[in-house]
């Protein structure tokens, strides 16, 4: 069990949120996609709309713990003022007297954003004095970030040292749906792994069979299998480092009786490029001096045979190269199916997230994480810092703050 929003009166009380509002811009500072923003509002309204006195913090940018105009918060004030339906007043600081300023001119209901956190060293580095700065400005402490949770900074753990931690409605949100898939899913549980390096999805991949019925893989990921197996991949990509490693992965789905699905059929091409030549071809019959792009029809078949008898599917990394024509096909095809399925569908972080919205399906499955690196560590098995602080003891936290 965990503590929400869903359990606190916060009639007159200043709420501190750490939200994840690094949303790209442009050259004009304008926002170019405003996803971030909008699935923080209905834990920001909820506040407002009991009382709360607002006050919102987060990042933006890489600013390496000093002032940069382009990366300030200020851009974003329109923006929220507007999603919310309330003038937002800003900080020019997220610590200090011109903090505390506008966070004291708060009435109920009204709401404030702070300057952005990583224009102080501290924030990163989780520095105790700069938590109890931030803390200084609340009474309570609500994390909405979780694209953020696997950080160990100020804002998204340290200030939990000071102030009893509450999750907003998106973080519930992701902590459910992915607890449910690792812990408690209903069964089959079909989980789908692409992207491009083995590398990257080594511990999800060793976590997942030991909960799934079947694991499907595809992306440039499935040619370092492809090529432990022996077979002829030209020249797509291999981690060559890790032939043994996805060996010892096959042995152990065959072991523990996990089905293991890898593709039969591949789209090649010389070149990754709109408009080149391509094959479709058995894996069997793969030319030495092209590239597997994508996965093949044969493949989405089976794919698509094993994804139907699931009542719980994960989707994590693309099945080729989404981002160019015709290599999208596959991606395409998995995203389409998932929106039929009578199942619990869950899309998780990174690349994934990008290809489902691309084809405008993000909408018509159960969830799709916000997080990238925390999705994924959080399908390790790994303990989240920035999760852990909604189960603490709220005694040991007043007796960690008095010391």
């Amino acid at each position: 069990m965990f503590r929400t929003i869903r359990d606190i009166d916060f009639t007159g009380r200043r709420v501190l949120v750490r939200v994840d509002f690094n949303v790209p811009l442009d050259e004009n500072l304008k926002i170019t996609d405003d996803t971030r923003m909008r699935m923080a509002v209905p834990t920001l309204k909820h506040i407002m709309e009991k009382g709360g006195r607002l006050v919102v913090m987060s990042h933006l940018g890489r600013p390496k713990g000093q002032p940069v105009d382009k990366y300030s918060l200020k851009s974003l004030v329109s923006h929220l003022s507007q999603l919310l339906g309330k003038p937002v007043k800003f900080a020019d600081d997220c610590i200090g007297e011109k903090a505390q300023t506008v966070v004291n001119s708060l009435k109920n209901g009204e709401v404030a954003l702070l300057e952005n956190l990583r224009f102080h060293k501290e924030e990163e580095k989780n520095d105790p004095t700069f938590s109890k700065a931030l803390a200084a400005l609340g009474d309570i402490f609500v994390s909405d970030a979780f694209g953020t949770a696997h950080r160990a900074h100020a804002s998204t753990a340290g200030i939990a040292d000071t102030l009893p931690a509450y999750a907003g409605f998106l973080m519930e949100k992701e902590i459910n749906y992915l607890g449910k898939v690792t812990n408690s899913p209903d069964r089959p549980l079909v989980a789908v792994m692409g992207g491009a390096k083995v590398s990257d999805k080594i511990l999800v991949i060793e976590n997942l069979l030991q909960k799934v019925d079947s694991l499907l893989i595809g992306g440039g990921m499935a040619f370092t299998f492809l090529k432990a197996l022996g077979y002829n991949i030209g020249k797509s990509i291999c981690e060559e480092d890790k032939l043994e490693l996805a060996l010892k992965l096959m042995e152990k789905a065959k072991a523990t009786g996990k089905t293991l699905l890898l593709p039969t059929d591949v789209v090649t091409a010389r070149e990754i490029k709109e408009g080149v030549a391509i094959k479709t071809l058995s894996i069997k019959n793969m030319p030495a001096d092209e590239l597997g792009l994508d996965i093949g029809p044969d493949t989405i078949k089976a794919f698509a045979a094993e994804l139907r008898k699931a009542k719980t599917v994960l989707w994590n990394g693309p099945m080729g190269v989404f981002e160019t024509a015709p290599f999208d096909v596959g991606t395409r095809k998995i995203a389409e199916l998932l929106t039929t399925l009578k199942a619990t569908t869950v899309v998780g972080g990174g690349d994934s997230v990008a290809a489902i919205e691309q084809m405008g399906a993000a909408d018509k499955v159960s969830h799709v994480s916000t997080g990238g690196g925390a999705c994924l560590e959080f399908l390790e098995g790994q303990v989240l810092p920035g999760i852990e602080i909604f189960s603490r003891d709220i005694k040991e936290m007043a007796e960690g703050a008095g010391k």
